[in-house]
């Protein structure tokens, strides 16, 4: 049948399908044990600056109905800043606030809310409504990135990031998500936002992937994703592999940002990262995979994991 010779075809590229993810990697790889610490980013940000990772700026932690009564204090003398679940998921419930102006906060896409809808929108946060499970949650207040002008053409009302995954602390596959006008400025490639694809040796981006589609170019701001030098790449996979040695999960997705001021940050952690980041690249994660396995179990620091993989592609 059709199907199987499409499988077969995708097997032989090197392709990694959910399933053998789930099971050879992530149920090999990752203890359950260790998930609080990425399925948490209030967790997962302490970790990091315990270990010397610069994350965006924590402005303050809504635990609770009686912390919210509170939000305006908190958010006194701010116009700029985020708020999103601790332990949410997909970008859900995440809120861009970019000015105060005539006593409403304006969200990246132009929305203006109250304080009482800020409010309530917290208020539905703990509660579990954006949480994985719909766990009772808490709503974090961070810093708002001012990101790095070389995605200034490429970007649509928001922040793009950088996701890097990594085997067993080994960098083995990258991408930039790209915010568009269908992803309502998020880099969230399930929403609609771009992955293009980044060389890992040279941190050059690569085409794009947008709705499972290959683009050459952004389709709101009509420029091309191809070709951009990421700045700090060095450092970025510095920070992505030492995240394997802080959390002790063996397949992982780290999130970065490119701060226009404070440089790289670790925006979160994911210990089941998607599978359209092969789509970005053209390359399958088994490949990837064949080149660290001869190593995968040996006493390596970062930077020698690092090596390892530049010098071999």
């Amino acid at each position: 049948m059709w199907w199987i010779s499409k499988w077969l075809a995708l097997r032989k590229s090197g392709v990694l399908g959910i399933n053998e993810r789930n099971l050879s990697y992530i149920k090999k790889f990752n203890n359950r044990k260790f998930y609080p610490l990425v399925d948490d980013k209030l967790k997962s940000k302490k970790l990091a600056l315990e270990h010397g990772i610069n994350v965006p700026e924590l402005y303050g932690v809504i635990h609770s109905e009686h912390d919210n009564k509170n939000l305006d204090k908190m958010l006194t003398g701010r116009s700029q800043f985020v708020i999103k679940p601790a332990q949410g998921a997909g970008g859900e419930g995440i809120l861009v606030i970019t000015h105060f102006i005539n006593n409403r906060y304006r969200l990246s896409n132009g929305r203006l809310m109250t304080l009482d809808q800020l409010k309530y929108h917290t208020s539905t946060t703990l509660s579990g409504a954006y949480s994985l499970g719909g766990r009772p949650d808490k709503a974090m207040i961070e810093y708002l990135i001012q990101f790095d002008p070389i995605f200034a053409k490429v970007a649509f009302q928001g922040v793009p990031d950088i996701r890097i995954i990594l085997v067993k602390g080994f960098p083995v596959m990258a991408m930039v998500r790209l915010p568009t006008q269908v992803s309502n400025g998020k880099a969230n490639l399930h929403q609609g936002a771009i992955g293009a694809g980044v060389d890992l040796k040279t941190g050059i981006t690569l085409h794009g992937v947008w709705h499972n589609e290959i683009v050459t170019h952004h389709p709101d701001t009509l420029h091309e994703v191809e070709g951009i030098t990421i700045p700090y790449w060095q450092k970025c996979l510095d920070i992505a592999s030492a995240c394997y040695d802080m959390t002790k999960l063996g397949y992982l997705g780290v999130d970065l940002v490119l701060d226009k001021v404070y440089g790289p940050l670790m925006l979160e952690l994911n210990a089941r990262p998607g599978l359209n980041i092969q789509i970005a690249n053209q390359v399958g994660l088994i490949e990837r995979y064949k080149l660290i396995k001869p190593v995968i179990n040996g006493d390596m620091t970062k930077e020698e994991r690092i090596k390892y993989v530049l010098d071999r592609l």
